[in-house]
Parts: C-alpha cells; sequence; structure tokens
C-alpha cells in the first residue's frame, strides 16, 4: 500500500512538474488551451457512450417527457407580466446551468427582466438585466475563474435532453463558454419530427418533436429544463408584436421567480 502511494505521489509530481515545464517554455496561453482540448475532448468521447446508450436502450428515461418532478430535479415558478410558467429542471445532467439559474432566482436577480427578444414559432428569450441582449453574467464570475473565467461558463449537452418544444436552455455567443444568465424557452409548434433519423436520436425524442421545437439547436445549447405548466402563457408571449431586434413593442417582465423545489449541489 505505501509503495503504490508513493508511486501515485511521484507520478503526480512528475505530471505536475511537467506541466510546469510546459509553462515556462510555452507559456500559460499554450498550456491552458492544451489542457482545455484535452478536457473538451474527452467531454466527447463521454458525450458519444452517452448518445450510444440513449439510442440503444428503449427504457431510456427522458425526463421532458413527463410532468413529474423527480426526486433528482428542482422545480421553479416564473410570474410573468402575461401569466406563470412552471418548469422543471434537471440538475443531473446540466449541473452548472442549473444550479446557475436557481442561484440568480433565489437572489432576485431575474426578478423586473424583461424578454428582451421574441421570434414566433421558434423561442422567446430574457435574463438579460440590460434588457437588450448585450449583459448578464453567471454566479461564478469573478469568484471562481475554474468555471467562468470571465465570458461566462461552459456548455453542458446530453443525450437525454433536447430542445423540444417548451424546452428551457441557456442563450449564449458563438463562444460554447460564455453562458451566463440569459436564457430562451423553445415555443415552435411545427412538427420537425420528419427532417430527423433514427440513428442519430432516439425514437421516444423524435415522437416528441411532432409536438414542435427545434432540433437544428441541439447539440449547440444547454438544455436545463422544460415546461410542465404554461405553455400557454410562452405561446401568448410569443405571439407579441415585436420591433428592431426582435424586442416586443409591449414590455414584457419576469416579476419573480419562484423556487418551487430546491435541489442541493455536492461541493
Amino acid at each position: 500500500m505505501k509503495k503504490l502511494l508513493i508511486l501515485g505521489l511521484t507520478a503526480g509530481l512528475f505530471l505536475t512538474g511537467c506541466t510546469n515545464l510546459q509553462r515556462a517554455i510555452r507559456g500559460n496561453d499554450y498550456v491552458d488551451s492544451s489542457l482545455a482540448s484535452e478536457s473538451s475532448s474527452r467531454a466527447a468521447e463521454k458525450q458519444k457512450e452517452e448518445q450510444k446508450a440513449a439510442l440503444s436502450d428503449k427504457n431510456a428515461n427522458f425526463p421532458q417527457l413527463s410532468d413529474k418532478v423527480a426526486d433528482d430535479e428542482a422545480e421553479v415558478k416564473i410570474t410573468t407580466t402575461e401569466g406563470a410558467i412552471s418548469m422543471k429542471l434537471f440538475p443531473k445532467y446540466a449541473p452548472l446551468a442549473v444550479e446557475n439559474f436557481l442561484t440568480h432566482a433565489k437572489e432576485g436577480y431575474y426578478n423586473g427582466v424583461t424578454f428582451h427578444r421574441v421570434i414566433k414559432n421558434f423561442m422567446i428569450q430574457t435574463g438579460d438585466p440590460k434588457g437588450d441582449g448585450t449583459g448578464g453574467e453567471s454566479i461564478w464570475k469573478g469568484k471562481n475563474s475554474k468555471i467562468d473565467s470571465g465570458s461566462g461558463f461552459k456548455t453542458e449537452i446530453s443525450s437525454y435532453l433536447y430542445n423540444i418544444r417548451g424546452a428551457l436552455a441557456m442563450a449564449r455567443s458563438s463562444n460554447p463558454n460564455s453562458n451566463g444568465s440569459q436564457f430562451f424557452i423553445n415555443q415552435n409548434t411545427k412538427d420537425s419530427s420528419n427532417q430527423l433519423s433514427s440513428t442519430t436520436y432516439p425514437e421516444k425524442i423524435i415522437e416528441a418533436y411532432k409536438k414542435g421545437g427545434n432540433p437544428s439547436l441541439d447539440g449547440n445549447y444547454t438544455v436545463f429544463g422544460q415546461v410542465i405548466s404554461g405553455m400557454d402563457v410562452v405561446d401568448k408571449i410569443a405571439a407579441t408584436e415585436t420591433g428592431e431586434n426582435d424586442k416586443p413593442k409591449k414590455e414584457i417582465k419576469i416579476e419573480k421567480i419562484e423556487v418551487i423545489k430546491d435541489y442541493t449541489f455536492k461541493k
């Protein structure tokens, strides 16, 4: 046991030494970029394995397809000037996005924030305190650079979550590590199932897309929740008249977000 421990410590020191040497020779940017690339490769490999399991297991559970809130899920109620929307959240598959959203909600960060971008038969977007799509930040900005180095946190993709109608997802820039506080709800009502293949989509999800959604967004944005009641409110907001930059001419706001069922994250 002692020998194994010593070997482990030696290996750790060797790896640390190599990293420090690389930093000295090639600089921090090169090393940080290399480490990020390795992490991205591991994530891609994990995603492949998860997708294979989701496609092959006929009994696979896709949490968006149930209105019930499971033990490992959270629940929130968004009260808007147009009505209330209840959603369940999926910390198992998108822990960063859910923790960020719940913390912001509990701190009142979203209170009074407008829906600044609305596109009928696509989605409704909010979560920006500036109200123009350029603002908002994560709970880790300036506090934990390992999660948010300044531009936002990483995108979380799961083969068990999709941009079906009613799906809650993070809005971001072209940078996949730029998730802050903005989010959107998929509103499209058009049947999108005919453009999907059973080689890449589980049959249950293809069936769900018959009710609407935006499959073109899959694999690019973090899906972390699902509307369980209040889609009529989502549709009402989506139908509002808009002007420049898809901004509603009538101001529509989030009045408050209540955490109906919280979730405890492991630290």
